[in-house]
């Protein structure tokens, strides 16, 4: 070769595996992105059935027997393990997906997206909470709740509902949690601290005596049984909130009564 022709380069090994670096750099990136959507998802309030609930519950096969068996425990209950139909929640006060299933909170139900609308608000999804409870009052069905940590900040309020079933006044308590100012209440201003007790009964006051919820929620009586039922919500395989059992069908997460109806209708036959 002279010293006037122009030598031709032979690739280097880096030139040899740059084309496959870039399609393993594409790929990569691909998934961090639908990783961090689902993250990004679920600290938002996904709208998919997949997340649809605080945690993902892997729930084994549940009897009746079982179901029937937490009416005789010591948990908040409506009506005996007779009836046609068992109702089951397991639920923090804290959790979004709960405010959901509830029906109490429009903001949060129409902020999760356009599955969670509800009815009232043009959408199609009924709060199954509010089904449940008709079918209580009429007789035709039981109800237990059942306290599990599934979004970290419910047990000052999980207290003061187990207060209030003490003198009556548990879905009065209850309705003032699960609505909009409640679910701000719990998440951004008490955080489980017992110290905020006395904010606690004056948020309550226009439900229950806020001397007697402040003085109940300050003895300490209930600390433990957060532990005890969060222990009875895994035994029937629920790490998940919203939970619920219609008789011994599970439903994992916050569906709407249109989907649990059927379950109901047959039960009831």
């Amino acid at each position: 070769m002279s010293v006037n022709e122009e030598a031709t380069p032979r690739p280097g090994i880096f030139e040899k595996i740059a084309p496959i670096l870039v399609v393993l750099s594409i790929g990569l990136a691909f998934m961090v992105g639908v990783l961090w959507q689902k993250v990004n998802n679920l600290e938002k309030g996904g709208t998919t059935a997949a997340t649809n609930t605080e945690g993902q519950p892997n729930q084994p096969a549940v009897s009746l027997d079982t179901i029937k068996g937490l009416f005789d425990k010591n948990l908040v209950k409506f009506g005996g393990k007779d009836r046609k139909v068992l109702f089951v929640e397991v639920a923090d006060p804290s959790c979004p997906y709960c405010h959901v299933a509830t029906g109490l909170n429009s903001a949060l139900n129409n902020q999760m997206g356009g599955q969670f609308k509800l009815v009232k608000d043009g959408g199609k999804y009924i709060a199954p909470v509010a089904e449940m409870r008709k079918l209580v009052d009429s007789g035709k069905a039981s109800y237990v709740w059942i306290y599990t940590p599934g979004h970290g900040n419910g047990e000052m309020g999980s207290k003061a509902l187990y207060c209030a079933q003490d003198v009556g006044k548990f879905w009065e308590v209850h309705d003032l949690l699960y609505t909009n100012a409640g679910y701000d209440f719990m998440n951004t201003t008490v955080k489980n601290d017992k110290t905020k007790s006395e904010e606690v009964a004056s948020f309550l006051k226009s439900a229950t005596d806020p001397a007697e919820m402040k003085k109940c929620l300050d003895s300490g009586k209930y600390d433990s049984r957060l532990t005890e039922e969060t222990d009875i919500a895994r035994s029937i395989g629920i790490s998940g909130t919203p939970g619920f059992f219609i008789n011994a069908t599970s439903y994992a997460g916050a569906y709407s009564w249109t989907d649990m109806k059927s379950t109901v209708d047959a039960a009831l036959k």
